[in-house]
């Protein structure tokens, strides 16, 4: 039976690390797809400034939005597809109606309709951590926009139906032992 992992937090808490590691240790993982949708859109909106997230800037939020989804959703799909028992994502729907309602953006069913139709077994979010925290060229928020954001977050799965699980800073290794054995005893 596949499990499929979710891991999710605001910007800077240390999920694309753990997930890399995840994945050096030769488990599934899937990327957050909008790493390189962000670079995209500084791109093609060069006097925005960039010092927020991308849909505060782009042109059309919603058009964003919708990509976000479908790419998540593709990922969600292509996992069914894979002979691994273990799954994890870097972010998941939910992330989206999220950010969605950061920014005051309206949505629909479009959004909350897969949110109840792919479901993640766990949904395990990382805390805001202000020792590593840096802002950089794709994490465009203050370290107190990131704590708004995960309380976003936080709440999002909550109303999707996830119980989440918190899993503390700290080191990669020590955090990926905790999340292998919270996955284990399904706590």
């Amino acid at each position: 039976m596949k499990k499929r992992i979710v891991i999710t937090g605001g910007p800077g808490t240390g999920k694309t690390a753990l997930v890399r590691r995840l994945e050096e240790l030769g488990h599934t993982c899937f990327h957050e797809v909008i790493r390189e949708m962000t670079l995209k859109a500084r791109q093609e909106e060069p006097d925005a400034g960039h010092r927020t997230n991308p849909l505060a800037f782009v042109q059309d939020p919603l058009a964003f939005n919708q990509k976000i989804l479908e790419g998540r959703m593709e990922q969600f799909r292509a996992a069914s597809d894979l002979q691994a028992s273990l799954v994890f994502y870097d972010r998941g729907l939910p992330d989206i109606i999220a950010y969605m309602d950061y920014f005051d953006q309206p949505y629909d069913g479009q959004f909350t309709d897969p949110c109840d139709e792919l479901r993640y077994d766990m949904a395990v979010v990382l805390p805001p951590w202000k020792e590593i925290y840096r802002q950089d060229h794709e994490r465009l928020e203050s370290f107190e926009e990131a704590c708004e954001i995960h309380r976003h977050l936080e709440r999002s799965y909550q109303e999707c139906g996830y119980r989440i699980k918190a899993l503390p800073p700290g080191p990669v290794d020590t955090r990926i032992r905790d999340l292998l054995d919270m996955i284990e005893k399904g706590t």
